[in-house]
């Protein structure tokens, strides 16, 4: 192990992972011949390219040092020197598992776009590698500006995939998308030029060593908030997703639902937290009661909704929910269950949406009420899709119910009222889920389409074997992944609590607002 750790030390292994799509993409590029052929080479590309780069992700894990707090796998080289801006790659365990999450996930989605997409394959194929790499390279940031590129830079491949492959209102879907992500992330820019301007560095381990202004560090804070919260996204900026959702191609969705959400989430860890400890105790009650909101009303929304695509859309703002909780909870059991909650929901709200894909594909509809019964003709689907909705509800014994758990456990020492009103979400994410199990798993099988249906085929099972595996790995045995997130939280944690301690009492939103505008 240890020399597997040095060989893999000695390798640019971040800026491999993270650039090898690329490589894919321009070698999908270079391929010329007839369009069906061209097609059949893309998708066995991408498909090869992307394994590739889980696999080397994994030796990322492998060589990992969960007993430091510190960045490992560190690459630095000068990019901007005048401006002390440099290209600096490392990981640690806050953002080491949000890589392996996405390189996980995108062979699964070049395997379910297979037989999906049959349009402008090879262009498909290049947004998906492309997208890959933003989505690595902002985990892997350790420049403030390398993180922006990364961060807006997810932005273009996936405009493209919603509003090209997308269906029904796909282009005023990726427009929406687009423009609200857009507008929160100019706010982010004004932070990031404000913070460089003060500490004279965008290196994301000394701002985070930099003491700001209490007054400035509000200000900062509403600029990270507003791109963060969008990302999330919390509630009332939250209408852009199951508008995106529902358009998305099913690979869309998932890396949407998967990844991309988690953005936000581990903005708010690595910027919000650390770099802006006084600011974010004081608007900790501002998120609580956004994100109590968020779980009570989309869960309420996700109970009558008729498309099973936009259920799942408003059911992953409620999961959300409780992330931004355990986050600004502060506590070790919170903060560690809220990373967990992130990775658990990315592997589970994917595997959601797979599901949806699957039958989408046979009968070319998502509506609820034209479903029913497929337990009789399509057993195996019934299986994989009630596993992952028990991971949903937070069964013990899934991915869905270790992060729950710590962040409830942890929210309750910071605030038993806030943990008390998260934990309805509980129950009413049982109640939709269930509900939309039966109502397309169970009944009787009446209608000669849906009775017509096939169940999973060879390639359908090889997707979700490996997500129902993970599932029920994280619910089973989570200390892999606890172990790895442990010793960074606790960093976080030790910092922020020392704030919290330091604070007699939290400002009020309004006697915050008040002290911003003098």
């Amino acid at each position: 192990m240890t020399a597997l750790a040095n060989f893999v030390d000695g390798l640019p292994i971040l800026s491999l992972v993270t650039f090898l799509p690329l490589v894919g993409a321009a070698i999908i590029l270079s391929v010329r011949g007839e369009e069906e052929t061209v097609a059949r080479q893309a998708r066995y590309i991408a498909l090869w390219t992307t394994l590739l780069t889980f696999v080397l992700s994994v030796f990322i894990w492998v060589g990992f040092d969960s007993s430091t707090a510190a960045f490992q796998f560190e690459e630095r080289l000068e990019w901007l020197p005048q401006y002390k801006i440099t290209y600096r790659m490392g990981v640690d365990g806050i953002s080491m598992l949000f890589v392996i999450l996405s390189t996980f996930l995108m062979p699964l989605c070049i395997l379910a776009s297979w037989e999906a997409v049959h349009k402008m394959v090879r262009e498909y194929m290049i947004a998906f590698l492309v997208l890959e790499t933003m989505m690595v390279g902002m985990f892997c940031a350790m420049d403030m500006v390398l993180f922006y590129v990364f961060f807006e830079g997810v932005l273009i491949p996936m405009f493209i995939i919603i509003g090209v492959w997308g269906g029904g209102r796909r282009v005023y879907s990726a427009f929406k998308f687009f423009l609200y992500t857009l507008t929160g992330s100019v706010l982010l820019l004004i932070a990031m030029l404000a913070m460089y301007f003060y500490a004279g560095t965008t290196d994301i381990p000394t701002l985070t060593a930099t003491h700001f202004p209490v007054q400035m560090q509000y200000w900062l804070w509403f600029g990270l908030f507003a791109s963060f919260a969008v990302k999330v996204p919390m509630w009332p900026v939250h209408t852009w997703l199951p508008d995106a959702h529902v358009d998305a191609p099913t690979a869309g969705s998932v890396i949407l639902a998967g990844v991309l959400l988690k953005m936000g989430g581990y903005g708010f860890l690595r910027f919000s937290l650390p770099m802006l400890p006084e600011a974010s105790v004081a608007f900790t009650p501002f998120i609580y009661t956004l994100s109590v909101i968020a779980i009570i009303y989309t869960s309420l929304v996700a109970l009558v909704q008729q498309d099973m695509k936009k259920l799942i859309a408003y059911s992953s703002v409620a999961h959300m929910g409780f992330v931004t909780i355990g986050v600004f909870a502060g506590t070790q059991q919170a903060v560690q269950g809220a990373i967990f909650q992130m990775l658990s929901h990315g592997v589970v709200s994917g595997a959601l949406f797979l599901a949806v894909g699957v039958v989408y594909d046979r009968l070319h509809t998502r509506e609820i009420d034209r479903y029913g019964g497929l337990v009789n003709n399509m057993p195996m689907y019934a299986v994989v899709v009630m596993i992952f909705t028990l991971a949903a509800v937070g069964l013990p014994g899934t991915a869905g119910f270790v992060g729950e758990f710590l962040v409830l456990t942890g929210s309750f020492q910071a605030n038993s009222w806030v943990a008390l009103l998260a934990a309805t979400g509980v129950i009413l994410g049982a109640a939709y889920m269930l509900y939309l199990y039966r109502r397309v798993i169970f009944g009787e099988l009446t209608k000669a389409d849906v009775k017509a249906m096939l169940d999973l085929d060879r390639r359908e099972i090889i997707i979700f074997a490996p997500v129902v595996a993970v599932v029920l790995w994280m619910g089973i045995y989570p200390t892999p992944f606890l172990d790895v997130t442990n010793v960074a939280v606790t960093n976080i944690v030790s910092k922020y609590q020392a704030v919290v301690g330091a604070t007699a009492s939290a400002p009020s939103a309004a006697q915050t607002m008040l002290a911003l505008l003098r």
